[in-house]
């Protein structure tokens, strides 16, 4: 399944990349929420994709990720262009 959620995440990208950045601004990044469903057979489909999706740590499991996300989008991003001095 995860295979499945990475291959819809690719192609969705792919058909908007044109118009994602279309400044060309250097330390910039979107989160993007995908919201997908498994049916009976194990299938993957892609609901909707948010762009300002809630990043409330509201449940166990989303105090532990939310912050591990937001830490690597800032490694990925502003980490790149003014790194620690204290490293």
């Amino acid at each position: 399944m995860v295979e499945d959620c990475k291959f819809i995440i690719t192609k969705t990208i792919d058909s908007v990349k044109r118009k994602l950045d279309p400044n060309k601004r250097n330390g910039c990044f979107e989160i993007f929420g995908y919201d997908f469903m498994v049916d009976y057979d194990m299938s993957v489909w892609l609901i909707e994709v948010n762009t300002n999706p809630c990043l409330d740590e509201s449940s166990n499991i989303l105090k532990q990720i939310l912050p591990r996300m937001l830490d690597d989008g800032f490694k990925l991003t502003i980490d790149r262009d003014f790194p620690n001095p204290l490293i």
